[in-house]
């Protein structure tokens, strides 16, 4: 076992992703395709159209753009698929897959796992009445709720393949977890295997965004190239946990130390202590190293026992939003903006005032090509062209209506320059809150039908996770300063990335050349981070909600930033509700290096200098 390895194609990021990955990976050759569709948001999505239709709530597109066109190819190639496709209704989605599968006459055995979805338990957990985990918030009016999910975890899914599943059908598991699965299976991995579920999970974090990892959302963005036809990635696991990240041959895109650098750090949190349902994973020390063209080998990570209870995920309605975008050139074009957005509003709160329906609750303008994302650090100096994104909430629809409606009502009124490309109006669409509590393992019943043989699961128990455990690095030394310095913007040194926890927003910071790990870590403090949020930040530049971690095996830091998104998701009115733009603002932070080091900058990428 130990020389053993398996390649899993990671072929999917979200519901509603192209369908290239699938016969891309295919022809590459691989014994896994894993498949992630659901986010939060896609869970409320998935029960709103399930309430309407019994035998919805599923990605529809799974069936008709993976195994209707491809069934054939996965069958003959002995391929295995694992996918979280089931959503709200993962048995309507497997009866889907089970009756294309005779269709085609082909000999493929379905899997479907359930137990995640605890809406059913509404009126129960309404009682007990958990607070939010991450900020103590009541829990919501139960008559709101839309979807009630528990987080499962990978050993469901390996004990479907240990059952010879073909195809793996789950509904709300943890990204990961449809790689993680993959490996219990080929290794034999017991849950006391701490380490190696760790790097299995720091493989499937990787996949599970699909290109992101060859090339898309890269700093050195042009290195990607032809993104019309980027690779998808493809993990080759070995038994000992490590791992390497390629991509089929001929594709666009590319592999390398700083695009699975940035995949590593997207979208999480501590990254000593990153809490999946079967492990807690330790990144810290995870060494990442270009071993050829297109190919980046990934060490084993670190693992601490799972926890005992399931992180779940309730989403719920909160009134309803509404906005759109208008652009406006020529001279002064954000000052016309600004007046037409404030008159936008003025008129709306007079029409609401008459049919008595209350202030709007919040309200956003951002002049986009001005100042809106940058705040006090924007570099514009009289912007000829801006566009203005103007949204609200209300807890009535109607509210929202007339903002609309007055949005393209006061056309004939503006200042000169406006203009803008649309078709029909923007509609009033509801709010989805996130509401996050943990539920105890033991209250969650897990079932896996394999082709009507229904098996119950019973998870590990797991144990209570100890922060006090974590031995954490010690930092960067603060360099001393020598007698000749330079000062460049961050990106000359660094790559970074960045996505939304919640209403929090992590951006991940990793150097290009380890020497620049100290001046990096000098520059960037908690103060001058927040400082450069202030605007997003709810109640301003407050240090004390940055937090701030080292990875020396990576060279990088992580930062998480609370309270960021103005609610994140759909229930922000932001222009970037996920903060997937946040890492570009930090590469503009300037940091002072020794002049002697700039040598180093001229072949690296950037602005220039």
């Amino acid at each position: 076992m130990p020389n053993k390895s398996t390649r899993i194609g990671g072929a999917s990021g979200y519901w509603g992703e192209s369908a290239m990955a699938t016969p891309q990976l295919l022809d590459a050759g691989v014994d896994y395709l894993v498949y992630d569709y659901l986010a939060e948001i896609t869970m409320s999505i998935m029960a709103r159209a399930h309430a309407k239709d019994p035998a919805a709530g599923f990605a529809g597109d799974f069936i008709s753009a993976v195994l209707k066109p491809h069934g054939q190819a996965i069958a003959a190639q002995g391929v295995k698929v694992i996918a979280n496709a089931g959503g709200v209704n993962p048995a309507a989605c497997g009866e889907a897959a089970r009756a294309l599968i005779r269709e085609q006459g082909l000999n493929l055995k379905v899997a479907v796992i359930t137990g995640d979805n605890l809406l059913g338990e509404r009126d129960a957990i309404a009682a007990a009445a958990p607070t939010e985990m991450f900020t103590g918030a009541a829990f919501p009016d139960k008559e709101k709720i839309a979807s009630i999910n528990a987080y499962l975890g990978a050993f469901p899914i390996a004990r479907a393949l240990a059952e010879g599943a073909d195809i793996v059908i789950t509904g709300r598991c943890v990204d990961s977890a449809v790689t993680l699965g993959a490996c219990i299976h080929e290794f034999g991995w017991s849950a006391s295997d701490h380490d190696l579920l760790a790097s299995g999970s720091l493989a499937g974090h990787l996949l599970e965004c699909g290109p992101q990892a060859t090339g898309g959302n890269y700093t050195d963005w042009e290195d990607a190239g032809d993104i019309s036809n980027i690779g998808y990635p493809i993990g080759t696991v070995s038994a000992d946990g490590s791992f390497t990240i390629t991509k089929p041959e001929g594709t666009g895109g590319c592999v390398t130390v700083g695009t699975v650098s940035e995949q590593m750090l997207y979208e999480i949190g501590d990254p000593q202590a990153y809490m999946l349902p079967d492990v807690v994973c330790d990144f810290s020390n995870v060494e990442i190293v270009q071993t050829g063209p297109d190919m980046v080998r990934v060490s084993p990570a670190q693992g601490y026992p799972a926890p005992d209870h399931y992180k779940t995920c309730l989403t719920y309605g909160e009134g309803f939003r509404g906005g759109t975008y208008m652009s406006f050139y020529g001279f002064d074009a954000a000052r016309k903006a600004q007046k037409f957005c404030d008159n936008v509003f003025a008129r709306a709160n007079r029409i609401l005032r008459g049919h008595n329906l209350g202030d709007y609750s919040e309200t956003s303008v951002e002049l986009i090509g001005a100042e809106s994302q940058f705040g006090d650090y924007a570099e514009v100096n009289e912007p000829r062209e801006v566009v203005a994104k103007i949204a609200a909430k209300h807890s009535e629809a109607a509210a929202i209506g007339i903002l609309l409606r007055e949005l393209t009502g006061l056309g004939l009124a503006t200042p000169p320059g406006l203009s803008g490309f649309s078709g029909a109006r923007a509609k009033p669409s509801p709010i989805v809150r996130l509401f996050s509590y943990l539920t105890p393992k033991d209250a969650v019943t897990i079932t896996i039908d394999v082709d009507g043989k229904k098996i119950a699961f019973r998870e590990a128990e797991g144990q209570a996770f100890d922060p006090a455990a974590i031995t954490r690095p010690q930092p960067p030394q603060t360099p001393d300063e020598p007698d000749a310095t330079v000062t460049v913007p961050q990106i000359q040194l660094a790559w970074a990335r960045s996505g939304d926890k919640g209403n929090k927003a992590n951006i991940g910071v990793i150097a290009r050349d380890p020497a620049y790990l100290p001046y990096i870590w000098a520059a960037l403090t908690p103060e001058s981070v927040a400082k450069r949020f202030g605007h997003f930040i709810e109640g301003g530049a407050d240090a004390a909600k940055i937090e701030k971690y080292y990875m020396p095996g990576s060279h990088a830091i992580n930062f998480l930033i609370d309270a960021v998104l103005g609610g994140g998701g759909v229930a922000s009115i932001r222009n970037d509700a996920q903060g997937k733009g946040y890492g570009q603002i930090l590469l503009a932070h300037p940091v002072t290096i020794p002049a002697a080091l700039a040598d180093k900058l001229d072949d690296q990428k950037g602005i220039s200098r």
